[in-house]
């Protein structure tokens, strides 16, 4: 009984976690596109910044050309 009760608790955490949508802040090909994107079209370029980690969105910053 105690390990049907661990396994749903386990699913239901893990629906949980799945359902919150997004890639939070996971650097991948779609979301640097999209950034990317965007800040050439503001007249930068995106770079990584000084001791950034390359797996984080948010290390990226949009730099003026």
């Amino acid at each position: 009984m105690k390990t049907l009760m661990a396994l749903s608790m386990i699913f239901a955490l893990g629906a949980c976690a799945s359902a919150s949508g997004g890639e939070g802040d996971v650097a991948t090909y779609d979301a640097l596109k999209v950034k990317r994107d965007a800040c050439v079209a503001s007249g930068g370029a995106l770079v990584l910044q000084d001791q950034g980690d390359d797996h984080r969105l948010s290390h990226f910053a949009c730099k003026r050309k």
